[in-house]
């Protein structure tokens, strides 16, 4: 990755987290029952019967409630444990009042019920996202390291409309998604 793009991308991560930061809690609920409906879509159409999510934190968008309805509807849902960078460890989550504390703030299912399969639907995390699919995440490279290895799965990206930019700077490491959906 080159100086400029590096330097790109810390600028817009810096953009956003202040941006995120903003944002009223009225409009935030908007956005996340706009983003939740528009998830709960996406898994009928396709047939979905698992998905793997992350799990927000902070002010990212809350889109816990798709979370449930996946396993109210009996989808398979898993959820990322982090690990030594780059990597993630890929745990059944099955109820979201059974949670562990994990590094840099995330948290991930209780017990150690590991998912080594495939997925039909993957929700990724970041902070500003193009109409290409492309993606700035938070640095680490976890989920571009996982995302290479699923090329099958449909990933789909979720953010508030602020996060949708004209162009993500971008290097040949960084993964794409296949959706955004913007509340």
């Amino acid at each position: 990755m080159t100086a400029d793009i590096a330097r790109a991308k810390a600028e817009m991560r810096s953009t956003m987290l202040a941006l995120r930061a903003k944002l009223r809690k009225e409009e935030k609920s908007v956005h996340e029952s706009v983003v939740c409906g528009q998830l709960e879509a996406t898994v009928r159409e396709r047939k979905v019967k698992t998905v793997h999510t992350y799990l927000p934190m902070g002010n990212e968008l809350n889109h816990l409630p798709f979370v449930e309805f996946c396993l109210n509807n009996e989808i398979q849902v898993i959820a990322p444990k982090t690990l030594k960078r780059p990597r993630l460890s890929h745990l059944q989550l099955n109820y979201l009042n059974d949670l562990d504390d994990g590094v840099f703030g995330t948290k991930f299912p209780s017990g150690n019920q590991v998912w080594n399969e495939s997925y039909d639907l993957i929700i990724v995390p970041g902070l500003a996202f193009d109409t290409e699919g492309n993606r700035l995440g938070y640095g680490g490279g976890y989920y571009d390291a996982f995302l290479v290895d699923h090329p099958n799965s449909f990933k789909v990206a979720v953010c508030f409309p602020f996060q949708q930019v004209d162009q993500v700077p971008h290097s040949d490491f960084d993964q794409r998604v296949d959706q955004v959906i913007c509340g």
